[in-house]
């Protein structure tokens, strides 16, 4: 059984593979006001970030600091290479520093994460 059809049963819905459980139904208007996914304390966060400049890197530094993971877009540093080059060199070294991870998930999308957290990478294949 899935997490969704184990929560389906614990609130009592049964399941199966014809049935959705639509979670807004289940829950109350007292309880969908206690629901606030942007202001949720969590102990960490994945936030994304659009990094055009090198004055940018501060606040994925920043954001590090704070324990948070960042997913980088890079769309408008690729179009400038040396520029890129520079802006990805600062942050390596800022996540050396820290013992944090990166690594490319596409052409233009970097993941970061902070201290002690690290990025499960396979190795490629001939």
């Amino acid at each position: 059984m899935g997490l969704f059809g184990k929560l389906g049963q614990a609130l009592g819905v049964s399941s199966t593979s014809s049935e959705t459980v639509n979670i807004e139904e289940l829950m109350t208007t007292a309880e969908m006001e206690k629901v606030d996914a942007l202001h949720e304390r969590a102990d960490m966060y994945v936030k994304p970030y659009v990094v055009a400049t090198e004055e940018e890197v501060a606040n994925v530094e920043e954001e590090l600091k704070n324990k948070n993971m960042i997913l980088l877009d890079i769309t408008e540093l690729n179009k400038r290479p040396t520029v890129r080059n520079a802006v990805l060199s600062r942050i390596k070294q800022y996540v050396n520093k820290i013992d944090g991870d990166i690594g490319q998930l596409t052409e233009s999308i970097i993941l970061i994460t902070p201290s002690r957290v690290k990025i499960l990478k396979r190795k490629k294949t001939s």
